[in-house]
C-alpha cells in the first residue's frame, strides 16, 4: 500500500542534469507531492539548459573573489583612495601615502611613486651636525635619510614590510634604525648605542631615539607584538627581532656565553636584550638579516 508523503512547500530543488526548478505551493487532494513534482520535472526536461552568466557584469562578485577582473574593475578595486587621514595615510598595510606640503624625512630608497612637485635631496654628511656624523661612522649605522620637499602625494614602502604609524605627543621612543620609514621634521632624533663592551662585541648595537611631537612611520616583518615591561619583571628579547621600545627604558646586553659557544655548540641565543623598568618593547616574528650579517650569524 502506497503511503503518501507530506506536502513540500515552495522552494528550489535539484532537477535533471543539475538544473533547478520551483516547486509550487499548489497541492492535489490525493497525492499532492507526486503531481506537483511531476509537473515540475516535465517542465524542467522540456527547457534548454541555462546559459552561463556573461563575464564580467553579472559574475563580477564571484570573479573578484578569485582575483579575476576586467581592466576597469581592476583599476577601480586597486585604485588610490583618499581616506582623509591627514599627513600619513595607509593605502595598504604595506604602503604609506604622504600628503606632502613642505618637507619630510624618509628612508633612502623607500620612494615607490609620487604625484605633484616633489624634490628629493639625500642627507648631507654634516647636515645633522658633526656629532651624528661621528656616531654613524663609529656605529656603522646603515640607515640613510632622504629629504622630500614640495607638494604632492608621496608613496613609500620598504621590502613589503608592514607599516605602523605612531603619533608622539612630546614622548620619547627608541627605534631600530633599519625599521624607520619616515618622520616629520618636528621630531628630534639622535643615534644612541649600547653602553657596554658586550654591546660593542655583539656588533655595535645602535638605535635611533625620537622625541617631541609629530608622526613617525616604522616597519616590521609581519604583525608586531608589544610586550609590557613592569618593575621587577624583566623582559628578554632577541636583538634581531627587537623593533622599538619606550624612551623610559635602557636595555642592557645579556650574554649567555659558555665553553660550548666557542666550540660552535651554543644555543644560538647567546646575546639578548634585557629590559627593566616600566614601559613596553616591540618585537617582530622575524629576525632581521642585516644584523645577523653584521654579527657573522
Amino acid at each position: 500500500m502506497r503511503q503518501s508523503q507530506p506536502p513540500i512547500v515552495g522552494r528550489s530543488s535539484p532537477g535533471v542534469a543539475g538544473w533547478t526548478w520551483r516547486q509550487h505551493a499548489t497541492y492535489s487532494p490525493e497525492f499532492p507531492w507526486r503531481r506537483s513534482m511531476g509537473r515540475n520535472r516535465l517542465r524542467a526536461m522540456n527547457q534548454p539548459p541555462p546559459l552561463p552568466p556573461p563575464f564580467p557584469s553579472q559574475a563580477s562578485a564571484s570573479d573578484a573573489s578569485i582575483g579575476r577582473y576586467s581592466l576597469s574593475e581592476f583599476v577601480r578595486a586597486r585604485g588610490q583612495r583618499d581616506r582623509g587621514h591627514g599627513l600619513f595615510e595607509l593605502e595598504s598595510e604595506r604602503m604609506l601615502e604622504v600628503n606632502l606640503n613642505g618637507e619630510m624625512w624618509t628612508k633612502t630608497g623607500s620612494m615607490v611613486a609620487y604625484l605633484g612637485s616633489i624634490r628629493f635631496t639625500r642627507e648631507g654628511m654634516l647636515e645633522h651636525g658633526i656629532g651624528k656624523f661621528l656616531k654613524r661612522a663609529v656605529s656603522g649605522e646603515g640607515t640613510q635619510l632622504t629629504k622630500a620637499q614640495g607638494q604632492g602625494r608621496l608613496y613609500l614602502a620598504d621590502e613589503a614590510k608592514k607599516i605602523s604609524i605612531l603619533k608622539l605627543n612630546h614622548e620619547a621612543l627608541f627605534v631600530n634604525g633599519n625599521d624607520v620609514l619616515a618622520f616629520e621634521p618636528s621630531l628630534q632624533w639622535d643615534i644612541t648605542m649600547m653602553r657596554s663592551m658586550a654591546g660593542m662585541f655583539a656588533g655595535g648595537l645602535f638605535n635611533v631615539r625620537f622625541e617631541g611631537a609629530g608622526l613617525l612611520a616604522i616597519t616590521t616583518h609581519y604583525d608586531p607584538l608589544a610586550l609590557e615591561v613592569k618593575p621587577g619583571q624583566a623582559v628578554f628579547t632577541d636583538p634581531n627581532a627587537t623593533v622599538a621600545w619606550s624612551g623610559t627604558l635602557q636595555p642592557q646586553i645579556h650574554t649567555d656565553v659558555s665553553f660550548k659557544t666557542f666550540l660552535g655548540r651554543g644555543s644560538g641565543e647567546s646575546v639578548q636584550l634585557r629590559f627593566e623598568g616600566a614601559g613596553f618593547v616591540l618585537i617582530q616574528p622575524k629576525e632581521e638579516v642585516y644584523f645577523q650579517q653584521q654579527t657573522g650569524g
